[in-house]
């Protein structure tokens, strides 16, 4: 497996596979598949990707450690990177088809609806991330600078759950938030832990940023 991931034309795949639900949001709405409400499906089908790519992308580290697979790191800042891109591309739907991108009317409806200041901010605390996704950003800031800011991740993936929950809680609708909830509790719980078990082995916790 790890011969396959370091092959050349891993990247390329993975590249092309998660843009595989922007292509297919697009066709969805050119050929009115987006059922009654198109709005609404974009704003939400283009959340529930950012929230999968981010559990991709923090799936990656406890799985290297488990499967010995240690090439998927090399992956792990695409799908960060994608995770923003969605992210960005869910605050634009928003934007766009919700607010007909008066900024004006956005400023002001951030702060009166919880969902939408908590998503505000889980955005906001990516843009550093993804700004600092490149070798020469880990060079100036430093290895341990760079791994401290990139741990923002943990804050990302909570406010991320609490954007969906607050936006399910309308409906009462709360059975995929317990399966994103699960999912996140476990790798965030996975990560954590293995940190503590490497610092109280005495050995050099790998970073656990990504």
């Amino acid at each position: 497996m790890n011969k396959l991931l370091l092959h050349r034309a891993a990247k390329p795949i993975v590249f092309a596979l998660c843009l595989l639900p922007l292509s297919w949001l697009v066709y969805a709405a050119f050929a009115d598949k987006l059922g009654a409400n198109p709005a609404e499906a974009l704003i939400r089908s283009s959340g529930d990707w950012t929230l999968r790519a981010l559990c991709l992308t923090l799936a990656v580290t406890p799985l290297r450690q488990l499967s010995g697979w240690h090439a998927l790191a090399r992956l792990r800042r695409m799908l960060g990177l994608f995770t923003f891109f969605y992210a960005v591309l869910h605050f634009l739907c928003f934007a766009w088809l919700d607010m007909g991108f008066d900024m004006a009317a956005i400023v002001a409806d951030i702060p009166k609806r919880p969902f939408i200041l908590v998503g505000t901010a889980a955005l906001l605390t990516m843009l550093p991330l993804a700004a600092t996704s490149f070798n020469g950003a880990i060079r100036w800031l430093g290895a341990k600078r760079w791994q401290a800011l990139h741990r923002a991740v943990y804050a990302i993936a909570l406010l991320a759950l609490l954007h969906f929950f607050w936006m399910r809680s309308g409906k009462n609708d709360f059975a995929e938030v317990g399966v994103y909830a699960a999912i996140v509790a476990t790798l965030l719980g996975w990560r954590l832990s293995w940190a503590l078990r490497q610092r109280k082995a005495g050995g050099r916790a790998a970073p656990i940023s990504g």
